[in-house]
């Protein structure tokens, strides 16, 4: 068996290439997706910068803990505050009365240079003490860079399960379409007495040793691509300046293993098949698929498909805001990617049939694409991957963003807006309303078992603020917010308006129960809570609305520091249509994948299917047609199979759109859908190409 594996892999090589560059990408982008979550989940050792030369810092309290309800007992959640409290007045005098103590540019954190277990004894409860590593909790920048961290592993994740997704999708149709290619040879042995055991067996042998050699290879890969990808992400901003990936084995294990376990998977149900061929198979010459649709395809493919409806569905009846969120919109797809291109043998053939062209050329092309259902279906099927991803990614992304954009804009009346990190205080002339706003954090019990951090606003001036603002209230009214209740939106759990919820402050402080003034809908999650500056400490203002005054006014607005526009201006800059730089990068790796995928499955594919057509190209030359004219019904065939593709990636498109438009209207956001032509047209225009030439090369070659 070993040997009659070995001598085919050689004879076919070339038929087995594509699975091979495939799956050793696929393994080698495991790998560096590996290497680069390893990274964050365990970051480099880095030495304290804030308070190198003190053995023990001594930090004011930046979490909030509380007891929550866990089954029959208690337990205790932290959430981190928006900053760290200062130290303690009367714990610092205690501290300087025993031991040299050093600041450091902030009451938050004091340099003890002292035994740690003594300062434990002596501090208790009333602060942090800091040790080794842990110092460089207080260095600026620290939480910054968690949540970086925690953006790039959400961001690497998802781009491993599309890597997982799209390179099964490929090596197993790229293992069906040669199975199909190779039904005669079957049935040769199957005539001289092998048995459907043995073939199937042949078939997962050539697919060990072929997922053996690739995951090796993408093993190397991985080596190099590792350090690349680091660069990149802090070159594009989503990573820390420090960040690295080091050198763990157990991504090589994991892509190693994936590897052979994807190119095993692609060949069980291929095997099945051609475990299935007669010996009557040797002596079959017509093209004709019949049997393009197996009933397991069949049932397979609806269950796919009516998965992926319902979970649309689902979600939009649930909890609509999650259609927002870029990790729904990238892996929600799948699903029904998956199930129409297993069904797209049954549309191959309608879709041909609709094509009217004129001549021998369009006749032939039209027929032979509905003949050859199967070879079809296998171009097809990764155009659908590649233009489906573009559209549902890039759609959402610049939907959700738009919708943003108008909806921030919608709320406010004002003719100016000044955005800036630290704003100064703007004495209003005369004729002009001024409200300022800053950001701030509340926290809230969710039914006494969770603590959830809501981020909102701080209003300066609430006569001001609902002067100027249109929000959309469902209850209540804003006018009624002071120092003593809060505007809520629908998310939280107690929202009747006169009611009191209880939250801590962003520093931690409290509780202070507040009456509930005013309830908003959800929106696209921007929508509340506001509280007043008495319920906001340590809140700056980042936002100034302003309206009349004329230049007066704008001359004030000018000496807070920051840049003054107008409202339109403000919502376009505050949130660009084409979304912000690092989600571009995100959305960029993700559709880079799928588009390398796409390619090699499509020159692999029309290589293998277009090589095994020379007697009938042969026969096409005896009966008159010229060279030209048999290239232009071989790249036909493949427009065509491409332009299927799109329509049904496109298709996939309109329905995740759909969805999230209905979402959006029912959070009560602005429903602004964007389809991304260009970038759906690049990439239906690289497939075209490639598949053009991969079936032109071959088809020259034959007829020369």
């Amino acid at each position: 068996m070993l040997i009659v594996v070995l001598s085919g892999l050689r004879a076919r090589w070339a038929s087995f290439l594509g699975g091979f560059v495939a799956l050793a990408l696929g393994v080698g982008l495991l790998a560096t997706l590996g290497l680069g979550l390893s990274a964050t989940l365990h970051a480099p050792e880095r030495p304290p910068q804030r308070f190198a030369s003190s053995p023990v810092v001594v930090q004011g309290q930046d979490r909030l803990t509380l007891d929550v309800r866990r089954g029959p007992g208690t337990a205790s959640v932290a959430q981190r505050l928006d900053r760290p409290q200062p130290v303690d007045s009367e714990l610092l005098h205690e501290l300087e009365a025993r031991w040299p103590v050093t600041p450091s540019g902030g009451p938050d954190a004091v340099g003890v240079d002292a035994p740690a277990a003594e300062v434990r004894a002596l501090v208790g409860d009333r602060a942090q003490v800091l040790t080794g590593d842990e110092r460089r909790r207080a260095d600026p920048g620290h939480d910054r860079d968690a949540d970086a961290l925690v953006g790039v592993n959400a961001l690497l994740g998802t781009s491993g399960g599309v890597t997982a997704f799209v390179s099964v999708f490929v090596v197993a149709s790229t293992f069906a379409f040669a199975v199909a290619l190779r039904r005669r040879e079957f049935g040769l042995l199957r005539t001289a007495g092998a048995t459907p055991g043995q073939i199937r067996r042949l078939l997962l042998a050539e697919a060990a040793a072929l997922g053996v050699l690739a995951s090796a290879a993408g093993c190397a890969l991985g080596t190099a691509g590792a350090p690349l990808l680091a660069g990149a992400l802090v070159d594009g901003g989503l990573a820390p300046a420090w960040f690295t990936v080091g050198g763990p084995a157990w991504p090589f294990h994991a892509a190693f293993w994936t590897g052979v376990a994807v190119a095993l998977a692609g060949a069980i149900a291929a095997s099945r098949r051609a475990g299935k061929v007669g010996p009557t198979a040797a002596l079959r010459e017509a093209d004709v698929d019949a049997d393009a649709l197996p009933l397991g395809r069949a049932l397979l493919g609806t269950g796919l498909l009516l998965a992926g409806l319902g979970l649309l569905v689902w979600t939009y009846a649930t909890d609509p805001s999650a259609l927002l969120k870029r990790k729904t919109y990238t892996t929600l797809p799948m699903l029904l990617i998956t199930g129409i291109a297993l069904l797209s043998p049954l549309l191959v053939r309608p879709a041909a049939r609709l094509l009217r062209l004129r001549g021998a050329v369009g006749t032939l092309v039209r027929e032979n694409s509905a003949a050859s259902v199967r070879r079809t279906a296998a171009v097809a099927a990764p155009v659908l991957v590649t233009v489906a991803l573009a559209g549902t990614l890039f759609g959402s992304a610049a939907s959700v963003t738009r919708a943003k954009g108008a909806e921030g804009r919608e709320q406010t009346v004002a003719e100016y807006v000044v955005s800036g990190p630290a704003l100064r205080p703007v004495t209003a002339p005369a004729g002009a309303v001024v409200s300022p706003t800053g950001p701030t954090s509340v926290f809230v019990r969710d039914e006494d078992a969770a603590v959830v951090k809501y981020g909102a606003r701080a209003v300066t001036d609430p006569a001001a603020f609902a002067e100027l603002s249109r929000l959309p209230v469902v209850a209540g009214d804003p006018r009624d917010l002071d120092d003593r209740s809060i505007v809520v939106n629908e998310e939280f759990e107690r929202r009747g308006v006169g009611e009191t919820v209880e939250v801590w402050r962003a520093d931690g402080t409290g509780p202070v129960r507040l009456r509930i003034a005013a309830v908003l809908a959800l929106g696209t999650g921007d929508n509340g809570p506001y509280v007043t500056r008495a319920n906001a400490p340590g809140s700056v203002p980042d936002r100034i609305d302003a309206r009349g005054g004329g230049t007066a006014a704008v001359r004030a607005l000018e000496a807070s520091g920051g840049t003054v526009r107008t409202a339109g201006a403000w919502a376009e800059a505050a949130r660009p249509s084409n979304g912000s730089p690092q989600a571009r990068l995100g959305m960029v790796l993700v559709l880079g994948i799928a588009l390398v995928y796409t390619v090699i499955g499509l020159a692999n594919t029309l290589l293998m299917a277009t090589s095994v057509r020379g007697g009938e190209l042969a026969s096409l030359r005896l009966a008159g047609a010229t060279r030209a004219q048999i290239l232009r019904v071989v790249t036909g065939e493949a427009t065509l199979a491409v332009a299927i593709g799109t329509l049904l990636g496109l298709a996939v498109t309109a329905l995740v759109l759909g969805t999230l438009g209905a979402g959006l209207a029912a959070l009560s956001a602005p429903v602004a859908l964007a389809l991304p032509w260009a970038t759906v047209g690049v990439a239906a225009g690289v497939c075209a190409a490639v598949a053009i030439a991969a079936s032109a090369l071959p088809a020259w070659r034959l007829t020369r």
